[in-house]
């Protein structure tokens, strides 16, 4: 039987970090999110993580810390973008408990994040900013990238063409008919 831990995965801005406390209240759970507990736990953004010392440090951390999360109940944690693109996290994450695609669309994602600097994987070098079709470019390609890890979870929901409280809902139903029932 799996644990009581809803992960939340999906692109950058697909609505994790938003979606995942309102759902952690709306069921009575408690919510993490584990770029906020690296953060945490280091003392430093994850932004200067990856530039003081590398995406590969930072991979290192993100799976301790996946393994320390994987222990707890009734939780919903949201991963970071990346987490899932890893074949030992996966195995963790599919282990110990169900795995949630909140699945939003390179348009949607550009729209999201444009402003944002805050994203290692989407920072562009020097000062010029990049064009809409740049910016959406590296979108997709990371997309591509990890639309195989993406499509291994138990369930997909498109954030697209569902609001917040949709979204919130349809995954609170999934709780309730695959987790709260097998519990009793």
């Amino acid at each position: 039987m799996k644990k009581s831990i809803i992960y939340l995965t999906g692109f950058m801005a697909a609505g994790k970090s938003t979606v995942g406390p309102i759902l952690a209240n709306t069921i009575g759970w408690d919510f993490l999110d584990i770029d906020r507990v690296i953060e945490k736990k280091t003392g430093k953004k994850i932004t200067d993580i990856f530039s003081d010392q590398g995406e590969e440090h930072f991979r290192l951390l993100e799976n301790t810390t996946l393994k320390e999360l994987s222990l707890l109940r009734n939780y919903i944690i949201a991963l970071g973008g990346g987490t899932i693109a890893n074949d030992e996290n996966l195995k963790i994450i599919k282990e110990t408990g169900l795995l949630i695609y909140l699945k939003s669309s390179p348009e949607t994602a550009y729209k999201r994040l444009r402003f944002k600097r805050d994203r290692p994987a989407l920072l562009f070098q020097g000062d010029e900013e990049p064009t809409r079709e740049e910016f959406i470019q590296r979108i997709d390609r990371l997309l591509q990238e990890r639309r195989k890890y993406y499509e291994k979870s138990d369930y997909i929901i498109d954030t697209d063409l569902n609001p917040v409280g949709r979204t919130i809902d349809k995954i609170a139903s999934i709780i309730k008919k695959d987790i709260i029932k097998n519990e009793n």
